[in-house]
């Protein structure tokens, strides 16, 4: 199903539900209201038509129609008589049902069917109509519910009314109460509820469009990078979700463009690093094979240079290995307790003889104490010896060189300084495979230009950080790797 289908399908399910929860606080209130109403009519209509029951007891029903109640000296009128006139009086618009009870509230007349005589009706509320006030409320009959009205007859009460009844009381269904609330509600719920279904699908529309073209805008750029056109963005931005899913492809498509030209770099390097000691060899074992070195001096020459250059392959292809697992996390880390100054003082012997054939001058300074290091011997022997060697071959000759040991808060940090030739190094490009400062890629000093983006992948995976640091005349290689 198509974002557009599931936004219409959304829409049209939030306009139901709206609706429906609309219809019922509406229906509640509406209904309320139209009781309310019914409530009020009936004590209105229960005022006005109490003077025609009191003038209807009457033996004669006196023709002055200001008359409010019957002659004491009057006779009144017979039961029989009297209900014959009650019935005339209903059905009254607005009420269903005339009942007279007497002070007890027991029903003795019903214009229904007298199924209501003798039982009980008590209503508890009480509504100031014109001044007056007028009993009403909720009651059953017969299992049906009903509310109703009531107003007192004659001032002389029982012993006056033909029935022996003290107050009349107007009923009106409550289902026809709300019969009328639904006729009235129903309508103009039908016709809001297409206006708000109408109106959602217009908005639901709307916001496919502003979704969808975005999200299309992704689409074809996805497929346009995955094609190979590396460069292409979205022009999608904001701060709500697909602006930051834009954001997010562009930073991305930025990072595949710039593995990609990395990669690229990477395979032009390869090829021309491998291509002077390859070229050597192919051209010296020529020679070799079709006598054109005749003195043993010049075929001793020409099998050296050929090793040389098979040793610089191999170690070529040594550290393109290495670089590889260090960086897909292919290299085993093993923590240990580490004697960082016994190792550093190893490795110093180590590349001194190589310092002395360069006149070199070697220094290390370490604290009294060092802080507890834990870390992985072998790979941090690795990185300390390729930081080194860097400073032993690139160091201008005759030069000083040290090697310094400082605690910090929760880490050591080794430095390894070196003086600085005529070829200053961009530290920011220390680090990228086959870099050289020396503008011509010149490998006298040999290397390939990959020990220190091997060092700083493995300092990375012992947990610390490798850095480098330029001046004036100096440049300091710093290693910071935390302590226990």
């Amino acid at each position: 199903m198509s974002l557009r289908n599931r936004l219409l399908l959304a829409a049209g399910g939030i306009a139901l539900l709206s609706l429906l929860l609309s219809g019922a606080l509406s229906w509640i209130l509406v209904r309320t209201l139209e009781f309310d109403n019914a409530h009020e009519s009936l004590d209105r209509l229960v005022l006005t038509q109490r003077r025609t029951v009191v003038r209807a007891e009457c033996f004669t029903i006196p023709s002055n129609l200001g008359v409010l109640a019957c002659n004491p000296a009057t006779k009144l009128a017979a039961p029989d008589v009297f209900s014959e006139r009650l019935r005339s009086l209903t059905p009254t618009d607005g009420v269903d049902r005339l009942l007279l009870v007497d002070r007890r509230g027991v029903v003795v007349y019903d214009s229904h069917s007298g199924d209501a005589n003798g039982k009980t009706i008590r209503l508890a509320g009480l509504r100031k109509v014109d001044g007056q006030d007028v009993p009403e409320g909720a009651f059953q009959l017969a299992g049906v519910g009903y509310i109703g009205a009531s107003a007192g007859l004659s001032g002389l009460g029982e012993r006056r009314d033909p029935l022996g009844a003290s107050r009349m009381i107007f009923a009106r269904s409550s289902a026809a109460i709300e019969k009328e609330a639904a006729n009235q509600l129903l309508p103009r719920l039908f016709l809001a509820g297409f206006a708000a279904l109408l109106l959602a699908l217009v908005v639901a529309l709307l916001l496919s469009r502003a979704f969808a073209q975005p999200l299309s805008e992704l689409a074809a750029a996805a497929e346009d990078v995955a094609d190979g056109n590396y460069s292409r963005r979205v022009r999608i931005s904001g701060r709500d979700e697909i602006g930051v899913v834009g954001v997010s492809f562009n930073r991305m498509a930025e990072a595949v463009e710039k593995a990609r030209d990395i990669q690229r770099e990477f395979l032009a390097n390869v090829s021309h690093e491998l291509k002077t000691p390859l070229t050597s060899l192919i051209g010296f074992s020529q020679a070799i094979l079709d006598g054109s070195l005749a003195t043993p001096r010049e075929k001793e020459r020409a099998a050296q240079i050929i090793n040389e250059e098979a040793q610089r392959v191999l170690r070529m292809s040594q550290e393109l290995l290495d670089l590889a697992r260090v960086e897909g996390g292919q290299v085993p880390i093993n923590i240990t307790e580490v004697d960082l100054k016994a190792l550093l003082e190893q490795e110093i012997e180590v590349i001194r003889p190589r310092a002395g054939e360069r006149h070199l001058a070697l220094e290390l300074k370490t604290p009294e104490r060092l802080a507890p290091l834990r870390s992985d011997p072998e790979r941090l022997h690795q990185v300390i010896d390729n930081l080194l060697d860097n400073a032993v071959k690139y160091a201008p000759e005759g030069s000083p060189m040290r090697v310094s040991v400082e605690n910090g808060l929760m880490n050591v940090e080794i430095t390894v300084e070196n003086a600085v030739g005529r070829n200053r190094p961009d530290p920011d490009r220390m680090f990228e495979r086959f870099y050289r400062a020396d503008p011509s890629r010149s490998s006298v000093a040999g290397g390939v230009g990959l020990g220190l983006a091997i060092s700083r992948q493995l300092a990375a995976a012992l947990g610390g950080r490798l850095w480098a640091e330029l001046g004036e005349t100096r440049l300091k290689m710093k290693l910071s790797l935390p302590t226990v």
